[in-house]
């Protein structure tokens, strides 16, 4: 659970109290003026402010060194409220730059020499020393805390840079194995389209059919184009069609053999009776399955594979596990990785769910879930 930062000064301001006002109360015991009810006071001043030092590090700075300058010129014990201005240049130092903190470590050095030099029988050596080294150590602990700040949040922006670089990459790389998709439905029709007018009056019963296979392929034509379109958020120019084939859950058995090859152990196993699926939803399957193995290939060598598909009444189911000792970096366990997005841009394309992680017993798997056309994919995305 994350602590908000006004309850965590408020906690430090409360116990830096606490220990100045039981460190004064030995201050008659190291020869030096009891505390009373305007010291308490001027301890309350120095001390109480760190409660906010996190909005307005600047202010509480100059309050906390009057007060402590007010507290040294009564002549209290200089020592009780020394971790108040300490914590306070600390602030400063961490969250402003050296032009405004360095100052500010010299005014608590300028403090320190000021107590110092109005204490009787003070070394001022040994003051000096403190005055100097004291403020110098906090100053360098507040700067390095700064810029490893600076350096996280520099991190953060170069990672999101990245990401959000790799998802329209990605996308990009969808969308054009989309157009492929799309230009193999014209191409049915355009075929149909041809036989139909061919045997329009000769042959009406064939006519209709193909008339029939035209309905539907371009209504699949068209919920692929949706998707498409909804990818693609910037024109890509220049980029031509592959000439090979669209790879489908056909060639699951080519992958796994080429993998075996490669020197893992994997199996495939088919559930079901294989059937005709959009061509989208099978290239979006042959996909995740080929990110896996791959996967399985550089970051778990060694380990048994097992590919399962399952062809249901209205879905498709595949999933790819191992049974690898080691866990699987970044590329597909956090969300950072490439392949990890190319796995959950293609699922939420085609109205699928997907899940990646390690397994309970050991090894790790990835589970895809895909309705079994662009229809039923199109009312999985409404739906959501």
């Amino acid at each position: 659970m994350r602590i908000r930062p006004l309850v965590a000064d408020t906690s430090i301001a409360v116990a830096l109290t606490t220990v100045a006002v039981l460190l004064g109360q030995e201050s008659v015991r190291q020869g030096w003026p009891e505390l009373d009810v305007p010291g308490y006071v001027l301890v309350a001043l120095v001390n109480v402010p760190i409660a906010v030092r996190s909005k307005a590090p600047l202010t509480v700075l100059i309050v906390v060194h009057l007060a402590w300058i007010a507290y040294v010129t009564a002549g209290y014990w200089p020592v009780v409220n020394t971790f108040g201005p300490m914590l306070a240049v600390y602030t400063v130092a961490s969250l402003k730059p050296p032009r405004v903190s360095l100052p500010c470590a010299a005014l608590m050095s300028a403090v320190w020499i000021y107590s110092g030099a109005i204490s009787e029988d003070a070394a001022m050596a040994s003051v000096i020393g403190q005055a100097v080294g004291f403020p110098v150590v906090i100053w360098r602990f507040g700067h390095v805390a700064r810029r490893s700040a600076e350096l996280a949040r520099q991190l953060k922006r170069e990672q999101d840079e990245r990401a959000r670089r790799e998802v329209a990459e990605e996308r990009g790389r969808i969308a054009r194995e989309l157009h492929d998709v799309v230009a193999h439905h014209m191409s049915v029709i355009s075929v149909q389209a041809g036989l139909a007018t061919f045997v329009f009056s000769s042959d009406p019963a064939t006519a209709r059919a193909a008339l029939s296979t035209i309905a539907g392929t371009s209504g699949e034509a068209l919920e692929e184009l949706r998707r498409m379109l909804r990818v693609l958020r910037a024109r890509e120019e220049g980029d031509g069609a592959p000439d090979a084939p669209m790879p489908g859950l056909a060639r699951l058995g080519e992958m796994v053999e080429r993998v075996r090859a490669g020197g893992v152990d994997v199996e495939l196993h088919v559930e079901g009776a294989p059937r005709q699926l959009a061509p989208g939803v099978e290239l979006c399957a042959y996909r995740v399955v080929q990110e896996a193995l791959t996967n399985v290939l550089k970051h778990a060598r060694g380990a048994a594979a097992r590919v399962e598909l399952r062809y249901r009444p209205h879905h498709v189911t595949v999933s790819v596990t191992n049974d690898g000792e080691g866990v699987i970096p970044d590329r597909m366990g956090t969300g950072s990785g490439h392949g990890l997005i190319g796995m959950r841009e293609r699922a939420k394309l085609y109205g699928g769910t997907i899940s990646i992680g390690p397994r309970s017993e050991g090894g790790f798997a990835v589970r895809l879930t895909l309705p079994t056309s662009a229809q039923a994919a199109s009312q999985g995305d409404d739906a959501t």
